[in-house]
């Protein structure tokens, strides 16, 4: 069965068709039985006249062709505007709404009601509408964010430079090092947001290979491990058979850092971090669980947005810049897999990455 705006289309114009043979059919019958009953009259008993029989024919076929196009006419402008209306009524209410859009109303929305092709159209479009305001939201936290996350270090580099210059304080290797401190920290935030830029670019891709997961791991955890023994913490990691997995290994070393950096950061020195990785089925798993201070439930939803860090009052050297985890979400998701956080404050927090083979 034919619908949508294509059956409108068809039904109106087999309507027109069909009403003007049937407007051409009662006329022509109208005009015949007029001009045979005039033709009665005239002949009065007289016989057949067969000049005068062909003109009231004529005259019949002539009127029927002259009440038939003017009628039709008058229909085909009735249903053609009719058509037009119901067609370019949405599609003007969608331009109005368009033209709101592109003056920064993002609020605006079509209301369109039917189930056509025109609705899901006026729907798609009151779609885009909330998503492009969902992203205007975003963006402007994203800006408010990175302009607070700057400007504490360059308000600090600033106050400590003015020291400088004005004598106040001593050009001391440890007031040195807290403003290289801060540039170094200023780099790091500036990387990340490079990186996420970059990964949420369409050119952005993996150099998928079939590699062996538990290698990866072990390489990842031996670059870690003078970190881990610098602050005391016994980092473990299972014994686990060869386990291959399609994945670009400098995104998933890249991965696993991230989540060890993390993990090293809301660890007490001399607790203990674990690294466990299994197979079951088409399935991997791999889990990164501290010792730490956890994640309190109000905050787990919201561990993965960019510039969001847990404890607002924390200091930028041990709160991060609130990025790694976008990262982490971003890289595991691009490998067609997922990344949960499973936290208990006071207890700690395991990271639970699965990929499917």
């Amino acid at each position: 069965m034919i619908k949508g705006l294509y059956g409108r289309h068809v039904v109106a114009y087999i309507g027109i068709a069909a009403g003007i043979l049937l407007i051409t059919c009662i006329t022509l019958i109208i005009e015949m039985l007029y001009h045979f009953s005039m033709y009665r009259d005239q002949d009065m008993g007289m016989g057949l006249n067969i000049s005068i029989l062909f003109d009231h024919l004529e005259l019949a076929v002539i009127q029927s062709v002259l009440w038939t196009s003017v009628i039709g006419i008058i229909l085909a402008v009735l249903i053609s505007l009719y058509v037009a209306k119901k067609i370019t009524a949405p599609l003007l209410e969608m331009k109005k709404v368009s033209e709101l859009m592109a003056q920064g109303h993002l609020e605006a929305r079509t209301k369109l009601k039917g189930k056509d092709e025109l609705t899901d159209l006026g729907n798609s479009l009151n779609f885009l509408a909330e998503q492009l305001q969902k992203q205007e939201h975003l963006r402007k936290i994203m800006t408010s964010d990175i302009a607070h996350e700057l400007r504490t270090p360059l308000t600090t580099l600033k106050s400590h430079m003015l020291a400088l210059l004005d004598g106040i304080w001593e050009p001391t290797p440890d007031r040195i090092r807290g403003c290289h401190e801060e540039i170094e920290r200023l780099i790091d935030l500036v990387g990340d947001l490079e990186q996420l830029t970059e990964m949420e670019s369409p050119h952005f891709h993996l150099d998928l290979q079939n590699e062996d997961i538990s290698l990866i791991v072990d390489q990842a955890v031996e670059s870690m491990r003078p970190a881990f023994v610098e602050k005391q913490i016994q980092l473990t990691v299972n014994e686990t058979n060869s386990i291959f997995l399609k994945v670009d290994r400098k995104r998933f070393v890249q991965i696993l850092i991230n989540l060890f950096s993390n993990a090293l950061k809301y660890t007490p020195e001399g607790n203990e971090i674990s690294v466990q990785l299994k197979e079951d089925g088409n399935k991997v798993e791999l889990f990164i669980s501290d010792t730490g201070i956890g994640i309190h439930s109000n905050e787990l939803p919201y561990v993965f947005e960019r510039l969001y860090r847990v404890d607002k009052s924390r200091g930028r050297k041990s709160g991060g810049s609130g990025i790694g985890l976008t990262i982490v979400k971003k890289l595991v998701e691009a490998h067609g897999g997922n990344v949960l956080l499973e936290s208990k404050e006071g207890v700690g927090t395991t990271a639970h990455l699965l990929f499917t083979k």
